[in-house]
């Protein structure tokens, strides 16, 4: 079956927009980037038309390739005043120290919850909670069976392990020093992937009856693809597109972890 996250997403959003109507002001979202590639402008895109959507105002900051971490860091701060949340959208250039400057963003102001599995009042990652969400849709049990998570990221695979552990499943991350175990993939009932190359899971990778949820996502001759190759679907139990599966959650549940953070 093919998760149609666009379907689900609509029902939070339109959930999402009536919270938003009862609140004393419109939210407003700041989006720091850097230099952003083709899949961060349409990440990016899709964020501020589903932001205006449900009357959330996302103000995109895009600083320059050159930038220090000390300039980052500076452009953090004096937008923090002026907005309820703020997310640096990944990835930055490697001269920018990554930990620090995310570590500027107060947790009642990261609707992304880089703090989630060090902080109890850290909201769960969006990638997270759009899983929770198609989970919840299609009444999976993530502890029943084996998980495999592809990579170890900070975006996806980091807190897809945080989440499986305080769920009590049994799982394995593969890294890039194991990431071809094909053994490993092929004994999985489950697979959550965002290592972010194109099709690197293929049918004869898989069991029938595996349960993908692809939040990788790659250019590949100017088209957005996943990790996983569409032909996985014919045999996957469920299996999320991309795009059209993880991402439009991912939005979704961005947005409401702002309100969220309002709200407390």
């Amino acid at each position: 079956m093919i998760v149609d996250g666009k379907k689900i997403a609509h029902e939070l959003y339109r959930a999402l927009a009536a919270e938003v109507k009862t609140l004393p002001k419109p939210p407003v979202l700041a989006a720091i980037t850097c230099a952003p590639n083709f899949e961060t402008q349409k990440y990016l895109e899709l964020k501020k038309r589903k932001a205006a959507d449900v009357g959330i105002t996302l103000r995109v900051v895009e600083l320059p390739e050159s930038v220090t971490t000390s300039e980052a860091i500076a452009c953090v701060e004096a937008v923090l005043p002026s907005v309820d949340g703020v997310v640096v959208q990944l990835p930055f250039p490697p001269q920018v120290d990554r930990e620090a400057l995310l570590s500027v963003i107060p947790i009642m102001k990261d609707p992304d919850g880089f703090a989630y599995g060090r902080s109890p009042d850290a909201c769960l990652p969006p990638v997270v909670g759009a899983i929770a969400a198609i989970v919840a849709t299609h009444q999976i049990d993530l502890t029943e069976g084996k998980v495999v998570v592809m990579g170890a990221g900070r975006l996806v695979g980091a807190p897809a392990a945080t989440y499986l552990e305080q769920l009590g499943a049994t799982f394995t991350v593969l890294t890039e020093e194991t990431i071809d175990a094909t053994e490993c993939l092929r004994d999985a009932d489950v697979i959550i992937s965002g290592i972010g190359k194109p099709h690197f899971i293929t049918v004869d990778k898989v069991k029938e009856g595996v349960i993908i949820f692809d939040a990788g996502t790659s250019e590949d001759g100017g088209v957005m693809v996943g990790d996983v190759h569409p032909d996985v679907a014919a045999i996957a139990r469920h299996y999320t597109p991309v795009p059209g599966g993880i991402g439009p959650i991912t939005v979704a549940a961005l947005l409401g972890n702002l309100v969220s953070l309002i709200r407390q």
